[in-house]
């Protein structure tokens, strides 16, 4: 009996060990197609929705509209319009966030310094972001090749090296589609247990040119620098 459970025994750490190898050469091999679409990435275009939680309340806010990534300059810029339940625009260029309420036609600008980093660690998160640039600021665990919506992504769980980016989430989960280098879902879990689920649908990819009059900040606009 002591004999068949060791046997057991053994065959499950073995078993347990081989599945490891293979997913170790699984995502080697997922950044290494990541390293191969950031290569050529230009730029991305998408509608997003967002689902924003607050367990607290135990309330859900949905947001709903396009977004853009650019590659100008050896970095990426970013882009997006929500469109629902009401209009605003979040820009990140040159280091420097911009939050436009049209409504009170108010621009709160955060540059981000210090946190620059750690601003574009997000930024590029599943948008033009490489295989070896996602390894040093993250911790990956591969989760396994999983479909959506027709497409075949790979299921990454990652958490951040830098204290500074654990504080903020505590795991954020994305699945990726390596060859285009773009991810179809992201979910950002703080720890406080509250989250964000992005979902991005309509993915168009290197266009030749970016249509950017609709993310258009009004130039009248009372600006607040934070």
């Amino acid at each position: 009996m002591k004999k068949t459970s060791y046997r057991l025994g053994l065959l499950a750490f073995v078993a347990a060990l081989a599945a490891a190898t293979s997913y170790a050469a699984e995502l080697d091999k997922v950044l290494a197609q990541m390293d191969a679409a950031a290569a050529k990435f230009q730029n991305a275009q998408a509608d997003f929705a967002w689902d924003n939680y607050t367990k607290v309340v135990d309330d859900h806010e949905m947001q709903k509209g396009t977004i853009y990534f650019e590659r100008a300059g050896g970095r990426t810029q970013m882009a997006a319009l929500v469109e629902q339940p009401t209009k605003k625009t979040v820009v990140y260029k040159d280091a420097t966030l911009s939050y436009y309420d049209p409504s009170l036609d108010q621009l709160n600008v955060f540059a981000a310094g210090k946190n620059k980093a750690q601003y574009e660690s997000f930024l590029t998160l599943g948008f033009g972001g490489s295989g070896t640039e996602l390894a040093k600021t993250w911790n990956i665990k591969d989760d396994g090749p999983e479909t959506i919506e027709g497409v075949a992504t790979e299921k990454l769980e990652l958490t951040g090296k830098d204290p500074s980016v654990s504080n903020l989430f505590k795991l954020v989960t994305i699945w990726i589609d390596p060859i285009r280098g773009v991810s179809l879902k992201q979910i950002f879990l703080a720890p406080d247990n509250d989250s964000r689920t992005a979902t991005y649908t309509n993915i168009k990819l290197n266009t030749k040119k970016i249509d950017k009059a609709p993310y258009a900040i009004s130039k009248s606009a009372k600006r607040i620098q934070h």
